[in-house]
């Protein structure tokens, strides 16, 4: 699929992402952006070379040696969240004689609010029956744990900061017997100018997860109109996903949604070392 220009998203996604995704141990190191999250996901443990640190080789490798000393005394390998942008290049070069592995290919769609889903895709109408909130609730946070969290209460209690650490709506949807049967998150961050909510901010659809025997019954579909429906209330002027590029069913459904790809990034992560054993 070619990537698109989408009107009217000014500020860069990657700096959107940031916001819609934020890791509560953050700093800045340069022209890098360490974030952590105890190990919660790849995005918020990873570092965001959101410019050049010193625009030299000898100048990365500083910067990557300070970035190995933050993430070591954090217990957390070193991985890298590099956007395919020419812009790249120099630091993979770096990351290629360091070693470090390429992996998680990951496709950023986008689609402004008015753009009509292609024939036969689902329309962004209000979902019947869709409870949308401003926080988690429990059954939303227990629904999407058990389909996408990796880890124990320690573990979601550190998602869930990150999931409220910006605006957000969270939508449910039940079965036939009330039961909870899938969720997603649109988090509403600035754009351009303008401030979260406002007319001129883009969302982010995240965490849209459905309970595995409830599967291919439409209930994520719901999900996601609701979401629509409620970003359109506030005046939204487009949303963005992402989606993983060798998940080809999921890019299918969001390109009839009316979504494009617009960018991709992957992560680079430093090899376990070695130690010296034996005597």
């Amino acid at each position: 699929m070619d990537r698109q220009t989408i009107p009217g998203l000014d500020v860069g996604l990657d700096v959107l992402m940031d916001a819609a995704w934020p890791a509560p141990d953050r700093e800045l190191s340069g022209g890098w952006v360490l974030r952590a999250a105890a190990g919660v996901t790849q995005r918020a443990n990873s570092v965001w070379p959101r410019s050049e640190p010193r625009g030299t080789r000898d100048g990365r490798l500083a910067a990557l040696r300070e970035a190995r000393a933050w993430y070591r005394g954090r217990r957390l390998p070193v991985i890298f969240q590099v956007f395919d942008t020419p812009g790249s290049s120099a630091l993979n070069a770096v990351l290629d004689e360091e070693g470090f592995t390429r992996q998680s290919e990951t496709l950023i769609m986008a689609r402004a609010a008015e753009v009509a889903p292609a024939a036969g895709g689902d329309a962004p109408e209000p979902g019947a029956g869709v409870e949308i909130t401003g926080q988690p609730s429990a059954e939303w946070l227990e629904l999407w744990w058990s389909v996408d969290g990796r880890g124990a209460a320690a573990e979601l209690e550190t998602a869930r900061a990150i999931l409220t650490g910006c605006p957000a709506l969270y939508a449910l949807v039940r079965d036939d017997d009330g039961g909870p049967a899938a969720v997603g998150r649109l988090a509403v961050v600035p754009g351009g100018t303008a401030g979260p909510g406002a007319p001129g901010s883009w969302g982010g659809l995240y965490c849209v997860a459905t309970r595995p025997d409830a599967r291919r019954r439409g209930y994520a579909t719901r999900v996601q109109q609701g979401l629509f429906s409620a970003g359109a209330a506030r005046g939204l002027a487009g949303y963005w996903l992402l989606v993983m590029a060798s998940n080809t069913a999921a890019r299918e459904l969001y390109s009839r949604a009316g979504f494009c790809e617009v960018s991709r990034y992957y992560y680079r992560q430093e090899r376990p070392r070695r130690s010296l054993s034996g005597c």
